[in-house]
């Protein structure tokens, strides 16, 4: 495992001196529009592991993307090599369908204090809730990013992250009542506490995640990727490219439909990713919104 050629999966080619929230963004912009959030491991026949040096292998030599205890993982390793003070948290993810946060831990995050200030660092939550910066520590303020505002709450030493999105125009009217669209025009995404953890605090959910028939993921094939002006999404047979801001205040959302001979050949011409095994896509109704 080595820097350069992580670096080099990512294209940074930037200063590697300074441990400022320059470099930092600049670097974690790169993962997010070269790594994909996904987890089409599970959809073929492939073990999801916490392992670092096969998350390594598989995000940086295989280039494949992965879910947050991957992408956050690989993150967090890179930028304590480069010398930043980093830690581990995990987080509570909110179920819109529910309109509950859920009660077992999934998400993994990376917090980094440079001078004395915190930021959190999010590579791995894909879609429109992805940050495309580090988010100050910060109760209350309104945090303008690309995607949209992002906003810090904290009450009884729990943290709260939401986010404000524009309108969006949809095209194609046959999506417009789409389960994968967001109708709520803010939105909760996780809550979590300051209490560093440990990838060993990710066992379980490691394993659940990809093997329960209540997960999430064992019920979509998800594949997600930041790019310049919006983000790509392949969930199930549905491809969908978001511009953000294409005009005042609006995001555009197109829609398609793929058939099943167009799945893999989207994957390596808007991803990047070739796939060792066969496929088998699925979209199951339930709670994930664009």
């Amino acid at each position: 495992m080595n820097l350069e050629e992580y670096f080099a999966r990512t294209g940074y080619k930037g200063s590697l001196e300074k441990q400022d929230l320059e470099t930092l963004t600049d670097i974690f912009q790169h993962h997010i529009r070269a790594v994909p959030f996904e987890n089409l491991s599970i959809h073929c026949g492939e073990t999801i592991t916490l392992e670092l040096e096969q998350v390594y292998k598989k995000i940086v030599q295989r280039k494949r993307g992965g879910w947050c205890m991957e992408n956050n993982q690989l993150l967090g390793w890179v930028l304590k090599r480069l010398g930043y003070d980093t830690s581990f948290l995990g987080a509570y993810v909110f179920n819109p369908h529910q309109n509950a946060f859920a009660t077992i831990m999934t998400h993994l995050l990376v917090k980094v204090v440079i001078d004395g200030k915190a930021y959190i660092v999010d590579g791995g939550f894909g879609v429109s809730y992805q940050m495309w910066q580090p988010m100050e520590l910060v109760s209350g303020k309104d945090q303008p990013q690309a995607p949209g505002v992002f906003r810090f709450t904290e009450k009884n030493a729990i943290w709260y992250l939401e986010k404000m999105r524009r309108k969006q125009h949809i095209p194609n009217q046959n999506f417009s009542s789409s389960d994968l669209l967001e109708k709520k025009e803010c939105r909760k995404v996780y809550m979590f506490s300051l209490e560093p953890r440990t990838v060993e605090d990710f066992r379980f959910q490691c394993t659940y995640l990809q093997t329960s028939p209540d997960s999430l993921f064992t019920k979509k094939s998800i594949c997600t990727l930041q790019t310049t002006d919006g983000f790509r999404a392949l969930i199930g047979w549905t491809f969908t490219e978001t511009t953000y801001n294409y005009k005042e205040n609006m995001d555009l959302v197109e829609f398609v439909t793929l058939e099943d001979e167009e799945v893999e050949k989207t994957l390596k011409e808007k991803f990047n990713i070739t796939l060792d095994r066969k496929l088998v896509p699925i979209n199951v109704k339930g709670p994930y919104t664009i």
